[in-house]
């Protein structure tokens, strides 16, 4: 009898792990894309605060616009799928991040930093002053 027993128990081992694999699949897919949005922010965060570095230039023919200076600090495939605006020292970068999971994303990630820009008025009376 025993014998039999364990004959109808052969392969339940595998039966349960091909139900747990999707779950065990799903739960590996949200890390990954936790992480990389997680990277994405770090970037976008990057960009923001190169593209209001070089907006905040007193000389603007010694650094590049500030969009172009955003896209330059952050890694190649985060500048591919970004978008940097710049509006009185105010940098915002906006990242979408592909979703890895079906049916949920494209995630979008948004940082923004300032820096003081020079008034310009100021910046000509110091030009004056040093004549």
């Amino acid at each position: 009898m025993k014998r039999l027993r364990r004959h109808r128990d052969r392969g339940s081992v595998a039966v349960e792990y091909l139900g747990f694999l999707p779950i065990l699949l799903i739960v590996g897919l949200a890390a990954i894309q936790l992480g990389l949005v997680a990277y994405a922010a770090q970037q976008a965060g990057t960009g923001a605060r190169a593209a209001a570095r070089a907006a905040s230039v007193d000389d603007p023919d010694s650094v590049p616009e500030p969009g172009a200076a955003g896209k330059a600090a952050m890694s190649g495939w985060i500048a591919g799928r970004s978008r940097v605006s710049e509006d009185g020292g105010v940098a915002t970068v906006r990242v979408e991040v592909p979703g890895l999971i079906p049916f949920l994303g494209p995630f979008e990630v948004t940082r923004t930093a300032t820096m003081p820009v020079p008034d310009s008025n100021s910046a000509s009376e110091f030009e004056e002053e040093r004549r």
